[in-house]
């Protein structure tokens, strides 16, 4: 490179001097830590490895030299891929470094839902001893929607522990679910046949709110609901309603629709629910493979190559058109 490369680091858990940032600096660019909302730290960036902020059309428009957006995550709803497709900006995620973590803490969510842990702990620091029952999950029907890779996982563990699994995904691994006793289904079946329904899947146009008023209806009543994806999957107003009225016999979720979760949001008032601060992914490990793959598919990109945690390859081609626009 004759000239310095700039990368923009907005995920708040890398941090200065951590080893993404040397690896970056060693791979010869200069890094910066901020956020989308930065304008001026944006507009001279060649790359961002992004965490959860914002990068719409108004924002890409103000990047000028961006080529690439990795996410330190799966998901990319923060991101608008048409838009950054149509400047030639490469979209990429890191795929399959988060699983392990999200699944076991999925597990944790539906055993405390389960046994109402958080309860019993908050009641005994208060100075109550209180005794209540819960319900075992073995033997209990778990329905699994979406089964990637963390749906997988979360199927083996739940498996482990003597739960009778289901799944429902277009796409699924039909061998590996044979293989390890699921039984595939419709959306419509599994929600009727599950005690606990655990959602795996990606927030697109549409799974948004996938799980509305008409699929509460069709789950077994006294069923727990348990989202470690994407808050978008679930309409909350329809999960609150279908709570309220005694449906569901509680929820819990490391995701909610907009976070942090509003003061006054209607779910706040439920004993029976649940919610962690989007910490599936958050541990030490889960972080450290996510940090290092973000950063390898940034330096293969600004190197021109095209990494497999692209998501929008049709990149490659407005990007030629952008570029002659530039020098024309």
């Amino acid at each position: 490179m004759t000239d310095t490369q700039h990368v923009l680091v907005t995920t708040t858990w890398l941090r200065p001097g951590d080893e993404v940032h040397r690896y970056l600096l060693d791979a010869g660019f200069s890094v910066a830590h901020g956020s989308s909302r930065d304008r001026e730290a944006v507009a001279g960036c060649d790359a961002v490895i992004a965490g959860t902020d914002r990068f719409d059309a108004e924002v890409l428009a103000g990047a000028p030299q961006l080529r690439v957006i990795c996410r330190t995550g799966a998901g990319y709803d923060n991101v608008d891929v048409e838009a950054a497709t149509a400047r030639g900006v490469a979209v990429c995620t890191t795929p399959g470094v988060n699983g392990q973590s999200v699944a076991e803490h999925t597990i944790g969510l539906l055993l405390s839902a389960a046994r109402a842990i958080p309860q019993n702990v908050a009641a005994v620091r208060a100075g109550r001893w209180e005794q209540g029952g819960g319900r075992e999950l073995a033997g209990a029907v778990l329905g699994v929607v979406g089964f990637g890779a963390i749906g997988r996982r979360v199927a083996a563990m739940a498996r482990g522990i003597g739960m009778d699994v289901v799944a429902h995904d277009p796409v699924a691994d039909r061998g590996f679910a044979e293989a390890n006793g699921v039984r595939l289904l419709s959306l419509e079946q599994l929600l009727a046949s599950s005690d606990v329904v655990t959602l795996h899947l990606s927030l697109t146009p549409s799974t948004r709110h996938l799980i509305d008023a008409g699929a509460f209806a069709r789950m077994k009543p006294g069923a727990y609901l348990v989202n470690a994806a994407r808050g978008g999957i679930v309409d909350e107003e329809a999960l609150a309603d279908a709570l309220a009225s005694g449906r569901l016999a509680g929820a819990a979720l490391d995701t909610v629709e907009t976070e942090p979760l509003p003061s006054g949001h209607r779910l706040r008032a439920f004993d029976n629910v649940l919610v962690t601060a989007h910490i599936g992914a958050a541990t030490r490990e889960s972080r450290a493979r996510s940090g290092m793959l973000a950063a390898r598919s940034v330096v293969e990109v600004l190197a021109g190559g095209i990494p497999g945690t692209v998501v929008n390859p049709g990149f490659a081609g407005h990007r030629t058109s952008v570029e002659r626009g530039k020098t024309a």
